[in-house]
């Protein structure tokens, strides 16, 4: 069945691509040639008049409306298969979507998800993401909620505070600043850091903070994630500045920092999401 040159099989078939961004793979799953899927994308815009992709160095990214079409594309599959199972007379069995970074499902969303899946165990399917992706997820329907630490706040989705903390420093217990009930960016004088990737957002508040302190620091490691910095703390690499939900392990103590803004991890969904019966279980069980 087609709508102006548009199929509900070509509609299907960018979903796949989507959810890889990679040709190769998307290929893979729907069982095609790589050439076929480039021919059905192809097809695809030019009956949109629209691009729907474009590159960014290796990558492939979706543009804006490459991620209304997928967001559309996975609601009508999302809809046929709940129709279908009405039809039957059985509840549909597909999944709420959650979008989210290695920080949100260590320390914040663990309990939701725990007793989300211990009611239903086919309930819940999670994606680990940066925020970037995480918001390419839901705007193009591949997630149904995302959770993130947000620099900028999207205008196009729902967005809801979950829980705010503050930047706290992460040093040995015998550590200089260890007895301090908190402690200002100068005060890390002359400090060996470890921190984030070059051009992670963390890593730039932190340089531009302590560049506009006048606080002369080294780098001590760079390292991906909360644990694998906490790790190298712990073996008295460096000192560390972590969002403040980041525990402490035995040995370590972790002492606010004043003159930082405090973290906020927050909540999107398409504005109509919270009508799904799931998706608005799933927002009061992260609430």
């Amino acid at each position: 069945m087609t709508a102006g040159g548009v199929s509900a099989e070509s509609l299907a078939s960018f979903a796949v691509f989507a959810d890889h961004l990679n040709f190769t793979k998307a290929a893979a799953e729907l069982r095609i040639s790589q050439p076929a899927l480039h021919v059905k994308v192809r097809k695809l815009a030019e009956s949109l008049g629209r691009p729907l992709y474009h590159r960014d160095g290796r990558r492939l990214v979706l543009t804006a409306d490459g991620e209304a079409v997928a967001r559309f594309a996975r609601s009508h599959d999302e809809r046929l298969a709940q129709f279908l199972a009405e039809f039957a007379g059985a509840e549909s069995t597909r999944p709420i979507v959650l979008a989210a970074g290695q920080g949100a499902y260590l320390y914040l969303l663990g309990d939701a998800i725990r007793t989300m899946l211990a009611e239903e165990p086919a309930r819940l399917r999670l994606i680990n993401c940066d925020h970037r992706q995480m918001l390419t997820a839901v705007r193009s329907g591949q997630a149904h909620v995302g959770v993130s630490v947000l620099d900028v706040l999207p205008d196009d989705l729902t967005v809801t505070e979950l829980a705010t903390f503050p930047q706290a420093l992460l040093v040995p217990v015998g550590h200089r600043l260890a007895r301090r009930r908190s402690v200002e960016l100068r005060d890390l004088a002359g400090e060996r850091m470890v921190v984030p990737p070059q051009h992670r957002p963390q890593r730039l508040l932190l340089e531009r903070s302590l560049r506009s302190a006048r606080t002369g620091w080294t780098v001590a490691v760079e390292a991906e994630g909360w644990p694998l910095i906490t790790h190298f703390v712990a073996l008295g690499v460096g000192v560390a500045i972590v969002n403040g939900c980041v525990p402490a392990p035995s040995g370590l103590v972790a002492k606010p920092v004043t003159d930082l803004p405090s973290v906020t991890y927050h909540v999107v969904h398409q504005p109509s999401a919270a009508a799904d019966p799931r998706v608005a279980a799933l927002l009061d069980r992260l609430r």
